[in-house]
Order: structure tokens, then sequence, then C-alpha cells
């Protein structure tokens, strides 16, 4: 499976997201371009604030590949990694994650955490913003709905 294909399919995870009421944002992981894990968010249903979709997503390449050295993983996700998520894919070491849209309030790279590519860890990786239109249009979509509900 290609990166716009995976994109795709990340797009999917986060509109079931969006009509479960949670932000829509949606991660897969690929592994010999199949993917092998998925995740979207889940932190409102679950009340749990690891809930992230890039999370779900590692743990269930974790398990399907029976080792959580994803060193030869791909993460495809909707949204700018956070601080967290970040940390989560450096300690899983992830090849790459190409986002779709950049998250200036809670995005790691936008806030300046560069985990992936600091010399003192013991793995980096690739970090690549690929724009894509349609991952910045579910989430205004979802918070415009949002704030119309709270008039």
């Amino acid at each position: 499976m290609s990166t716009p294909g995976a994109m795709d399919e990340a797009l999917r995870l986060a509109e079931e997201a969006a009509a479960d009421d949670e932000v829509p944002v949606g991660a897969v992981i690929l592994h010999e371009g199949r993917i092998v894990g998925r995740g979207r968010n889940r932190r409102e249903k679950s009340q749990d604030p690891l809930g992230h979709a890039e999370i779900a997503a590692i743990a269930e390449a974790a398990r399907t590949l029976g080792s959580w050295r994803l060193s030869d993983c791909e993460l495809v996700v909707t949204l700018e990694p956070c601080p967290m998520c970040l940390g989560a894919l450096q300690q899983a070491r992830v090849k790459s994650v190409t986002y779709g849209a950049a998250d200036p309030k809670g995005g790691a790279l936008s806030l300046g955490y560069r985990l992936h590519e600091d010399v003192r860890t013991n793995h980096r990786f690739e970090v690549v913003l690929r724009e894509d239109p349609r991952c910045g249009q579910v989430l205004r979509e979802f918070f415009k709905a949002r704030r119309k509900s709270f008039v």
C-alpha cells in the first residue's frame, strides 16, 4: 500500500472517530506495504489520556508483528503527533512518520520538540509533513460543529 492509500485509511479512521464524537485523528502503521496497525482517537469514550490514534496503532502493530520493535514500519497519521506520541514512536523505533496536517498548538514539531532527530537518543527516524487538505478539513468541520452545539 502506498502512503496516499494509507492516508485514505487514516482519514477513514479519523471520520469514524468524529462520528463517535472524538477529535478526528486516524493513524495506520505499514510494514512491507501492508497495514499492520490501525488507530483512532478514543480519549472521550475510554476516558484515557493515552487514547491517541498513534498509541492505538503502535499497540496493534506490535501485537500483529509479535514485537515492540517496529523498525521496519512507517506511521501515517492525519495530524502532527503530539510530544507524547512522538516519544512513543521513538520508543517503538519506527522507521518514519508521515502526517497530513500540522498542529501549531499541540504538535511536537510545531512546538519545537524534535526527539526524532536528537543525537542523544538511541533511535532517530524521519518525520515528514505531506500536507493533505482533507486532514485539515475533517478537523475544521468537527470543531465547527462542536462550536455550534455550544451556542
